[in-house]
């Protein structure tokens, strides 16, 4: 058996410790993986002036501290901005960027330009009053990111978010060519349930296809299915990483 080794990069309002049942599935099957949480999610970080750069940073400074190389870096949803920078500056780390219901933006674009007008709309009144920070409210939660779970696995999964810097959402990323020009391989995850954006501006093709050349892999569940079927996505992303 192929053995590889993942870094499982997180999204907004979660840190690392979300995606370890994963990871755990993963580690089973002998891979080496890692689950970092990103500046901006860490309890005394700063949500006022943590950005998408820092984010980013953050994650570069890890694969350098534990000297990773050819690592299948995993990001999932806000966590596809900060890798997709990270194929900038550390490229010589990666050996495949997998996206899981991800963003992949464009050069200049922020998480902001690829979310609904509703859902920016809402971000904004909610910094406002918490010194910028943004937590979903537990009915979007509820109903379109753990669609899949019963209301006690909601409940239970929603308490263990984090208020997240809204810098992030708002900062334009700095990439040196689309992604689709970028030369490392790359695969995108879609879970069929995940209705966290509207379908009319759905995760897949819109925001795959910046992918250019891609693998294609499709899974069971929502898009918190981290929380809600660890085995269906483990898979997902052994199918995903694989050479």
């Amino acid at each position: 058996m192929t053995t590889d080794t993942y870094v499982l990069v997180h999204g907004a309002w979660h840190t690392g410790a979300e995606l370890e049942a994963t990871a755990q599935r993963l580690r089973t099957r002998g891979h080496t993986v890692h689950c970092p949480t990103l500046a901006g999610n860490r309890p005394a970080d700063d949500r006022r002036t943590t950005g998408l750069e820092d984010a980013a940073q953050s994650l570069a400074a890890y694969l350098d501290q534990h000297e990773l190389s050819a690592v299948c870096l995993v990001g999932h949803s806000y966590g596809g901005m900060v890798i997709s920078r990270v194929a900038d500056l550390r490229p010589n780390r990666i050996a495949r960027l997998v996206y899981v219901n991800a963003f992949v933006p464009q050069p200049g674009e922020c998480l902001n330009d690829l979310v609904p007008p509703h859902y920016t709309a809402l971000f904004d009144q909610v910094a406002a009053q918490s010194g910028g920070a943004v937590m979903l409210p537990f009915p979007i939660w509820r109903e379109a990111f753990i669609n899949d779970a019963d209301l006690a696995l909601a409940t239970s999964a929603f308490e263990r978010l984090n208020p997240h810097p809204y810098k992030t959402f708002q900062d334009p990323i700095t990439l040196s060519q689309p992604m689709a020009a970028c030369p490392l391989p790359k695969s995108y995850v879609n879970c069929r349930m995940d209705t966290a954006l509207p379908q009319s501006l759905g995760w897949h093709p819109r925001l795959s296809e910046r992918l250019g050349l891609f693998r294609y892999i499709e899974c069971s569940g929502s898009h918190e299915v981290w929380f809600t079927d660890p085995d269906a996505i483990a898979s997902a992303i052994e199918q995903a990483g694989r050479d």
